[in-house]
């Protein structure tokens, strides 16, 4: 590892367990456990597992109308975040397409905003220089956990009662085990969960209380690809870029009705339009046939040889028991069922065009 890769509060954590370490986004993160990414994947849709997701960044916004000024960077409706709630959105550019995506929670008193470890050193600048008279203040004392699966509420609810009461994107302060911390019940797997914020000196206390729970393990970042992957969540940088726009994206459900109607975010003109007319191509899921999984990068053409589209992720869904991927094709070759060609090492592999997600969402509504 380079001397520049951070490391999280849990790093020792993930050493004692066996986590095998890998350099992701500048900071030393398991990629997975003894149990191995199968493993770890189907524990999670069926029981619980524990991620680190300290390398996110964790920001708080105070100040007055925080809201109404961050409104002008996101085409969400956060004016009308009612206090005790989290959204999904995402900055957006001049032209229209994502140049991050983040969570934003009403605290009460000031914004808790959550944004990829891969843009940190993007977004926390971006916000400084574009909230004015906002106080921007990035943590750097606190580490983030998640619990994911249908076991999850039963393993953080035995430390922190408060956390059964809680619905889908609602965030709470409570006390873990005498640590006040804040927990948001989403994730990024498309199984029931939480995200707790802990403080630094308290997180490997709190993230083996957890695991002392039978039906919970640890989880690396392989597992979390995988699962977001048969979930149909975009991962940034390869789904979502700043070229692609929401709409193509299929992320239209994340642009609140408001907004859609009033637009003065960065890109509404581009985003208006597709609104209204259609994007020229869009998001979607995608079989292969055959075994060989299709990564980034490859090309897809209709079953005549023409070049439609790109697959932007790709690997093997252990719970749909097969290869699975997502990518960008124009509109007309993306209704569902449509046959499509994946070049793979350069021979075309039969493929079809599915629904998204590839497995049912299991978030507590």
């Amino acid at each position: 590892m380079s001397q520049a890769t951070k490391r999280t509060p849990l790093y020792e954590l993930h050493c004692a367990l066996g986590g095998k370490m890998v350099d992701f986004a500048g900071w030393e993160m398991p990629v997975q456990y003894a149990m191995g990414i199968m493993g770890e994947h189907t524990h999670c849709r069926t029981k619980a597992a524990l991620f680190d997701v300290s390398h996110m960044g964790q920001v708080l916004l105070h100040g007055p109308d925080a809201a109404l000024k961050l409104e002008a960077l996101v085409p969400a409706a956060l004016t009308q975040l009612p206090e005790g709630k989290a959204r999904y959105t995402f900055f957006t550019n001049h032209e229209g397409g994502i140049m991050d995506d983040l969570i934003v929670a009403n605290a009460g008193d000031h914004l808790f905003v959550v944004v990829n470890a891969s843009m940190r050193a993007q977004d926390i600048p971006y916000m400084v220089a574009s909230l004015k008279g906002i106080d921007v203040t990035e943590i750097f004392d606190r580490a983030l956990v998640a619990v994911q699966g249908p076991s999850a509420e039963a393993v953080v609810s035995a430390h922190c009662p408060q956390a059964a009461e809680m619905g889908f994107m609602e965030t709470l302060e409570a006390l873990i085990d005498g640590s006040l911390c804040r927990l948001s019940r989403l994730g990024y797997t498309g199984e029931d969960g939480y995200e707790i914020s802990i403080p630094e000196a308290d997180a490997e206390r709190i993230a083996r209380l957890m695991l002392g729970h039978p039906d919970c393990e640890p989880a690396g970042l392989g597992a979390r690809d995988s699962l977001r992957l048969e979930a149909g969540l975009c991962l940034y940088g390869n789904d979502i870029t700043p070229t692609t726009s929401p709409i193509e994206a299929g992320l239209t459900w994340a642009i609140q009705k408001r907004r859609r109607a009033e637009g003065g975010f960065p890109g509404a003109a581009r985003i208006m339009t597709e609104l209204a007319d259609g994007p020229a191509r869009k998001l979607v899921g995608i079989k292969p046939q055959g075994r060989a999984p299709a990564r980034a990068g490859v090309e897809v053409h209709d079953m005549a040889g023409n070049t439609i589209g790109k697959i932007t992720s790709g690997g093997f869904g252990p719970t749909v028991a097969g290869p699975i991927a997502m990518g960008y094709i124009s509109v007309k070759h993306a209704a569902v069922r449509t046959k499509i060609q994946l070049i793979i090492r350069g021979k075309p592999q039969l493929a079809e065009v599915c629904a998204l997600p590839f497995v049912t969402q299991n978030y507590k509504r």
